[in-house]
């Protein structure tokens, strides 16, 4: 994936020290819809220093004492408004760690979880403005046609998520997964800095 330029807050490090990748946590919340499988997106206030405007999954941080499963819940009701009940799954889908090549890294695990009946996302005005739920390939739509600006992790995981017709198959597939890290690289050529994924040419 060409690079036209980096996300805010996520500038290449040049010459500085490698930075160790902070623990964090992102949660993909689905639901069923009439055109497929929906997902829960939420955009990051402007000002943010760190992914400003950009569309991203609640998520952040780990906090001290928290694990990353807590972290998903915690984020998800701060940023979201959604409180995961008693019970509520919470699986594992993938995880990702920034590119050695960036200034601010993070470690983050990713979870999926059935949207919770009845539940009505509203930001926290704060760190995110505005929430909306929309099928993976509508999202990847709008991203291409420069209505929807997106990361590379989220949109990696939108065309991975694209795959699932149905919720249950979706957490099923979470369910039975094998987590690795996965830890993309920018690779600056005469055209620009690109990210690469590991197997793929150039990694």
């Amino acid at each position: 994936m060409r690079l036209d330029r980096p996300p805010p807050g996520e500038e290449l490090r040049g010459d500085a020290p490698v930075a160790k990748p902070r623990p964090a946590a992102t949660v993909v919340v689905a639901r069923d819809a009439a055109d497929g499988v929906e997902v829960l997106l939420v955009r990051r206030h402007p000002d943010q220093r760190f992914m400003g405007g950009v569309w991203v999954f609640p998520g952040g941080a780990v906090d001290r004492g928290e694990t990353p499963a807590r972290t998903a819940i915690r984020e998800l009701r701060e940023e979201a408004g959604i409180e995961l009940g008693e019970g509520a799954e919470l699986a594992e889908f993938s995880r990702w760690v920034t590119p050695r090549e960036v200034k601010v890294r993070f470690d983050t695990h990713f979870f999926v979880t059935p949207a919770p009946p009845g539940c009505r996302p509203c930001p926290d005005g704060e760190e995110c403005v505005a929430v909306r739920w929309i099928t993976p390939p509508a999202a990847l739509a709008e991203w291409r046609a420069g209505k929807l600006e997106l990361v590379f992790p989220t949109v990696k995981h939108l065309e991975l998520l694209a795959q699932f017709d149905s919720t249950d198959a979706l957490m099923s597939y979470a369910r039975s997964a094998r987590v690795e890290p996965v830890e993309p690289r920018v690779i600056i050529d005469t055209e620009g800095p690109r990210v690469v994924l590991p197997g793929e040419p150039g990694y």
